[in-house]
């Protein structure tokens, strides 16, 4: 397999200096701040880029799911909610709440949620992130 690739680069201070972020392939790039960290700024942070590598590996993870199930999925959607949290040992990102839909015909709602589950299982980034971060799962499957 690849060896994936992405830079960063920070000018400045921490409080007023400024940088940016970009994929190795320049799928994505933007820039960041501490206003975009920490405040409501403009910009990404390195949480939403956590957020979007878990939200995009998950629904990856769940076609597959789908698929060895039999089924063929016709969408999923899928939100990371990052929570960064100050705990006694710094900021922390402790918490990612997944929440997905998707249409799988031939599905019930238990069953779309089980392969779900297996999916946030499976997924690399889910299993990356989960010594060190709680991670939830809400599962809905759209008519």
């Amino acid at each position: 397999m690849p060896i994936r690739t992405a830079s960063a680069r920070w000018q400045g201070d921490l409080t007023e200096g400024s940088g940016t972020v970009r994929t190795g392939k320049g799928g994505l790039q933007g820039n960041y701040s501490f206003k975009s960290r920490f405040e409501e700024g403009e910009g990404t942070n390195p949480e939403e880029l956590i957020g979007a590598a878990h939200a995009s590996c998950f629904s990856m993870a769940f076609s597959k799911q789908l698929a060895d199930a039999g089924v063929t999925g016709t969408w999923v959607e899928t939100a990371a909610k990052v929570h960064f949290d100050k705990t006694d040992a710094g900021m922390t990102v402790t918490r990612i709440d997944l929440e997905t839909v998707g249409q799988a015909p031939g599905l019930d709602e238990v069953q779309f949620t089980k392969l779900a589950e297996t999916a946030k299982e499976n997924c690399p980034i889910s299993r990356l992130l989960s010594p060190g971060a709680q991670i939830s799962l809400t599962a809905r499957l759209a008519s």
